[in-house]
């Protein structure tokens, strides 16, 4: 279905809709917006969301030469067109419209939504509706015009979108074959979303190592420099120099002070041999605080594969010889040691959390067979107990293979990269409903499959969040 046939189904659907129920402006022309009587919820909520979109939609097509890469994220405007308000319709030519009839659709679309409905759209209502857009229209909803743009940083909006659920977090991975690109996951519309950040220095490989509250927590080669920066926005930071140098590895763990970014938030860092540093966004320095306990033995042999995960004021880190946890209390400053035995036949694997609880996931092999176990901590034995494992059907695609896993997982969403010689393949898992399923292909640009997940990871998508 082309673009002209698709506007007409939704301009039909509207004027349906405007038919059934009437327009908030013209059925009540003596009342302001705000006394105006209220519709009913469940059609109000539904008719304005439309009303954004097909907005949106419009908007596109009158723009053919606006180019953008990830929802636009990185545009070129080839037309050198400005944005225009909501409340004045789009400049066009007679001549043009002979010429392209499915832009002149559009464009006399557009008069017709913009008399009768945008003229007087109560604007109290915007952010309520826009916070309930899909995530990736927002960078649409951004080339409208500046007013709707400068929306997104409002204090009043971030309160909108914060009262929104989210179901799922997206994916930020980096592929073995191209190490300096990356691309996103929207495990709800099951797309990949190909991206750049301008303000990330060039001529360094840098490496997603945590993330919280929209943000993500980057980490040169190096092990010198720290960033953050929220891929949705392009909102960058480059924290201040570490107050020693560390060349060896590092361990990172990224948690909030409150329930989002804006309220502040902090990075830890951890070597073996016990080294590490707080770093506070309110102050922008970094601090040590605490010291370890003299039962736990330096220097330790910490499992750089696995993410660390945050749980109410704690980060834990995952090490072997012996196999355990430690835990940082970012409150009080408190190290705390948990020697846990690793389930038989372990190879890869990683921490995940799930409802306040830590959650193991791992390959498991034996005898040729191998398979994706999952794991609950038992708080009372401190033990590892099985929760479930990959399909069987499955796990016959494994048979025989060296396998080695990557695992990128948040808020009970998980997505794996199993990979050998002659096989990748990328699954999510989810936790709450034990639903194992298939990720589409990821297509690098200029035609080029993703074969595997380097590194990466897992955050909730946030436009309010700033580094």
């Amino acid at each position: 279905m082309d673009g002209a046939a698709v506007l007409r189904q939704l301009v039909g659907q509207i004027q349906e809709l405007c038919e059934l129920y009437g327009s908030p402006s013209l059925d009540y022309p003596h009342l302001n917006p705000r006394q105006m009587p209220p519709s009913p919820p469940l059609l109000s909520a539904q008719f304005l969301s439309k009303l954004v979109l097909i907005r949106l939609y419009m908007v596109e097509l009158n723009n053919s030469s606006l180019e953008y890469d990830f929802c636009g994220l990185i545009m070129e405007d080839n037309s050198d067109q400005k944005m225009v308000e909501v409340n004045k319709s789009l400049p066009c030519k007679r001549s043009r419209r002979e010429k392209n009839p499915a832009k002149a659709l559009a464009l006399t679309s557009t008069d017709f939504m913009d008399q009768q409905i945008w003229k007087d759209f109560p604007e109290d209502l915007f952010e309520a509706v826009i916070a309930r857009l899909p995530i990736d229209s927002f960078f649409r909803f951004r080339t409208v015009c500046r007013k709707w743009n400068s929306l997104l940083t409002s204090h009043s909006f971030s309160q909108h979108f914060a009262e929104v659920p989210r179901s799922h977090p997206w994916f930020y991975t980096v592929t073995p074959e191209n190490i300096s690109s990356a691309a996103m996951y929207d495990p709800s519309s099951r797309k990949w979303h190909h991206f750049s950040i301008p303000f990330l220095p060039a001529k360094t490989i840098i490496l997603p190592v945590a993330s919280a509250g929209g943000l993500i927590c980057f980490l040169d080669l190096g092990h010198k420099n720290f960033y953050v920066c929220n891929p949705l926005t392009n909102s960058f930071k480059e924290l201040p120099p570490r107050s020693f140098r560390v060349w060896s590895r590092v361990a990172v763990g990224m948690i909030l002070n409150g329930t989002t970014a804006n309220n502040g938030y902090k990075i830890v860092w951890l070597g073996c041999n016990g080294d590490h540093e707080i770093y506070d966004s309110l102050q922008n320095r970094w601090t040590r605080n605490g010291a370890f306990p003299s039962s736990i033995k330096l220097p330790l042999s910490l499992n750089f594969r696995s993410q660390t995960v945050s749980i109410g004021n704690s980060l834990y880190f995952m090490h072997a010889e012996p196999d355990g946890i430690l835990s940082y209390d970012v409150a009080n400053g408190a190290w705390k040691q948990f020697i846990i035995p690793s389930p038989s036949h372990l190879t890869d694997y990683t921490l995940a959390e799930y409802g306040g609880q830590v959650m193991l996931v791992g390959l498991v092999t034996k005898n040729a067979v191998t398979c994706v176990y999952i794991w609950e901590l038992q708080k009372m034995t401190f033990l590892w107990k099985e929760v479930d494992r990959m399909p069987n059907i499955w796990c016959l695609e494994l048979y025989g293979k060296h396998v080695r896993m990557t695992c990128l997982g948040n808020r009970g969403l998980l997505m794996l990269s199993l990979r050998s010689r002659r096989m990748n393949r990328l699954v999510t898992y989810n936790m709450s409903n034990k639903e194992w399923q298939r990720v589409p292909e990821c297509l690098l640009p200029h035609g080029r499959k993703r074969q595997s997940i380097a590194c990466g990871t897992a955050f909730d998508p946030c436009p309010t969040a700033f580094a």
